[in-house]
């Protein structure tokens, strides 16, 4: 059932209030996942006309990343102002929607924003993975691994998603301690 808002100041407050909610950069692909594809809070174009109306008004900051090509995006502390002025104008229903749903699901987004895992072949016939935990503006840990087929290189990078972060912290103390 698509049940998003028509209003284009109303669309406006839903994408700040999300932005709020989550606390950290968004992709655009976030952005567009979390309010139009799983939630129907906006609808697609006006999602887009949304953000771009936001970064024009700086209220959101595009950030465009040196490690991926991505851009992300974050709301500002005018961005943050204006919610607070206008926040009850979002339906009641959609702000404790968007509350429940970031709450249950703001890991997995960071995750997927920040745990990049791809892999190539090599002359050989091997493949190397290539394991990221990227940052708008920076890469905090690149890992190459060589690994013998296709179906482990597709188990480390779904095991990447999970345990980013605690590789990450285990290869930071053993070489910092």
């Amino acid at each position: 059932m698509i049940k998003y808002a028509t209003n284009e100041t109303i669309n406006k407050l839903i994408l700040l209030y999300v932005m709020d909610k989550m606390d950290s950069e968004m992709t655009e692909d976030t952005i567009f996942d979390m309010c139009y594809y799983r939630n129907k809070w906006l609808s697609y174009f006006g999602c887009k006309i949304a953000l771009q109306e936001l970064i024009k008004s700086d209220y959101v900051k595009e950030i465009k990343s040196t490690q991926t090509q991505d851009r992300y995006y974050i709301i500002t502390n005018e961005g943050r102002s204006c919610l607070s002025y206008f926040f009850d104008e979002i339906p009641p229903s959609i702000r404790d929607e968007i509350v429940e749903f970031i709450k249950q699901n703001r890991l997995a987004f960071k995750r997927k924003q920040e745990y990049f895992s791809d892999s190539y072949k090599n002359d050989d016939g091997s493949l190397t993975v290539v394991l990221k935990i990227v940052e708008p503006t920076s890469t905090k840990i690149e890992v190459k691994l060589n690994v013998p087929q296709k179906l482990t290189a597709k188990k480390v990078e779904r095991e990447w998603q999970e345990k980013a972060s605690k590789v990450y912290s285990a290869i930071y103390d053993i070489l910092l301690d």
